[in-house]
Formats: C-alpha cells, structure tokens, sequence
C-alpha cells in the first residue's frame, strides 16, 4: 500500500525527520485560509511518480493564482489518477539534492540502502551513481555512515544525512514497511537537510499490526468511490482508453509512443533490458547489474501495481512494457524483477508468454529472466515449456543469468 506525500510526511514528523510546513487542501477555496506565508509550492497528491513534469506542481506567489492553480491540478489526471487532496509547502531554496531510500528484498530478507547525490526529477538518469549498502546483521549507524562514504560525502554532510538514514530505517523497522523514499533530500547553503517530497510504502500483510496504517489505507478507498468530493464526475474511467493493450501497436513507433504515455523508458548504453515496480526496486536492480558486470540497456519503472484495475488490465501493460524494453535490437535480455502479490505474479506470468509468444511468431528471440515471488516454481515452468526463459529464486542469481546470457 503506497502512502501519499502527505502521509508520509506525517510519518517523517512523528520520526523527526525535517519537513517543511505545510497544509492540506482539500478544495480550491481552502487556500483562502492558508497559514503558510507565500511563495508556496502545491504539490498533487497521487501515487504516480514524475508529477512535475506532468504539470502536478506549482509554485505560486499568490492568493490569487494559488486558487487558479489548485483548480488546474485538481483536473489534471497523472498516469489516469486524480488528485482528491494537494499538498500546499513552504518554497525551499536548496543547493544540493540527494536521494535516499531503505527498502526490503523479499528474496534475500535484508534491508537495502540507497543513496545517490543526484536526486530529484532526474534520479532516473543517475543510475550509475546509485549506491547501496545491504544491512545483513543487526543495525547500527555503521551501515547509513557507511553508505554516505560510497555516496562521496564529505564533512559535516556525512553526520547530517547519516542521521537521517538511521531515522528512515527506524520508521521502516516499527511499521513494518517495505520503502521508505526520501526524493529529493535538499541540502540549503548552510547546510541543513530537508524532507522535500517522501515516499512510504506499507507492507500489506503488516497491517493488522497497525491500525493507523490500516486506517490511511480506508481513506484512500474511500477517495475512489464514484462521486467527486468536490462536486465533479469521477472521470477515472474516461481515461482507461488509455491502457491500450500492446496487440494495438502492429509495430508502429507512432503507436507505441500514443500508448505508452504514462511508461517511462529510460535509455542507457547497454544490452540488458529491466523490467520492474517502484523505484527503490529498480534502483538496486539496475546497481546490482551493473555490479555483475553488465550494462543496462534501458529500464520501465511500473510504479505502484495497485493502480491497474483488474488483472487483465495489469496483464496487457506488462506486456507493453515488455515491448518497450526489448524494442532496440541491441537487447539481448530482458531481466523482469516484480515485487507483488500472488494475482499480481500470475499476471506477469501470462505477459511474459503473451509476449514471448508473439515474438516467436515474429521469429526474433528474446532470452527472459524472470524473479517473481509468491509462486509454485514447478507450475510456472510448465506454463512457460520450451520458451526462452530462466526463473530465479534471488536477485543475485537473476542478474548472474542476465548478465551471462547478454554475453
């Protein structure tokens, strides 16, 4: 279950981890009480990543436009979501952003941290800085100073932020969680850190150990009920035209671009494609490869699975994203690493020999690895038969077979 910023931020408060002050507006006119003196920055509250290059955040000056562009952002649909809350924030002034993330490997059962000195809109393209540190005894400030080390930090950033990864992993350890993102953690001219937007992923088989957790989780279903709360129709559904399924695409680059609007392709140097779901996934798989010696080619970040509605619908976007990754003729691999539910695996079974299917047909062959969860290996491999696939059981042997195969 992926928390809003808003509620990751609150979370973040309780840790004390420094975030800027802000508001929640849940209507246009509510700015007309705001207690945060301008500029302030609003920020829509949805699930999917890129929202300022969407258009979900807005600097503003005034009452005035502050109403205008609240309006604008509650109609505006990121990846077919709208907004029911936004996030009106203090305006920052930072020198330096950073990334910093803990998440869970579910198949080697460690706590991984992540950390880059390039975070922000663009973290996406700094795959190769990307750094991490694996906690596999009991933790101590040794693992977050030991990751500011690989990071290149140096002077009192190294105490600074450090303080911050111990305070992440606190949060991650007592909630039971699967990510917590901070992206970007601004650096001021002085050097003081700040929260600037935060991700926080809940594991959903924990929350009946916490109810607070639970209780966001009935909000948010809440939210999607049909009926607006601010009087409009609920237009989710207008926009499902654009889950194409990848069949439509008959091999046109003008197609392909119209329905893949809201999955990103990120082109690299090599010849290894990654296919995966969130972003602190996708950062340690892509580090993990190019650790092994290989050299991604390019890489889709899914987002959060929770956002396709039904499994057919999540199915035919698997297979889009297959697609896109394999496209260039220079990949020879297709590395497929999804963190999901049991429904969410089978759907991505089903995509792989969807496509793989298809690109038999096409007579051009794509070895694929796949490293799934939640699966009864033997039937799986009865499924896929004679297809060009190898199943792994961990991470370090899905990016070994990867790289091996690419080779």
């Amino acid at each position: 279950m992926d928390l809003l910023e808003y509620q990751a931020k609150a979370l973040f408060r309780q840790m004390a981890i420094p975030v800027l002050p802000s508001q929640r507006i849940d209507n246009p006119a509510d700015l007309k009480g705001l207690k945060i003196p301008y500029p302030v920055v609003l920020k829509s509250q949805v699930r999917a990543g890129g929202r300022g290059k969407a258009g979900g955040v807005k600097f503003v000056e005034n009452t005035i436009d502050a109403v205008a562009a609240a309006q604008t952002i509650f109609n505006l649909p990121i990846e077919s979501e709208y907004p029911e809350v936004l996030l009106a924030e203090a305006k920052y002034n930072a020198d330096q952003e950073l990334y910093l993330a803990v998440l869970l490997d579910p198949v080697a059962r460690r706590p991984v941290l992540l950390g880059s000195q390039q975070g922000g809109m663009d973290v996406e393209g700094s795959i190769e800085k990307m750094q991490q540190v694996v906690v596999d005894q009991e933790f101590s400030p040794f693992y977050a100073r030991r990751l500011m080390l690989k990071m290149g930090l140096q002077g009192d950033l190294i105490q600074s932020v450090s303080t911050i990864v111990e305070k992440m992993y606190r949060l991650f350890v007592e909630k039971d969680l699967d990510l917590v993102e901070i992206n970007p953690l601004g650096i001021s001219p002085k050097g003081e850190v700040m929260a600037l937007d935060g991700k926080v992923s809940a594991n959903n088989d924990a929350l009946g150990r916490h109810p607070d957790l639970a209780a966001l989780g009935e909000k948010k279903a809440d939210a999607k009920l049909p009926g607006h709360r601010r009087g409009q129709v609920d237009r989710r559904s207008a926009h499902s035209n654009l889950l194409h399924s990848p069949l439509e695409l008959g091999g046109s680059s003008q197609s392909q671009s119209s329905n893949s609007e809201s999955l990103n392709l990120v082109e690299l140097e090599g010849n290894i494609g990654v296919l995966c779901n969130g972003v602190g996934l996708t950062m340690a798989t892509l580090d993990a490869v190019t650790y092994e010696g290989g050299k991604p080619a390019n890489f889709v970040n899914l987002g959060s699975l929770d956002r396709y509605d039904g499994t057919k619908t999540l199915r035919d976007r698997l297979e889009l994203s297959l697609e896109l990754v394999s496209q260039d003729k220079s990949v020879k691999v297709v590395l497929v690493h999804i963190l999901a539910s049991t429904a969410a695996s089978e759907a991505t079974i089903s995509a792989v020999v969807g496509y793989l299917e298809r690109k038999a047909r096409a007579n051009r062959q794509v070895q694929v690895v796949l490293l799934l969860v939640a699966i009864d290996r033997d039937g799986v491999k009865k499924r896929l038969g004679q297809l060009p696939v190898q199943l792994a059981s961990t991470l370090d042997r899905a990016v070994a077979q990867a790289v091996s195969l690419a080779k």
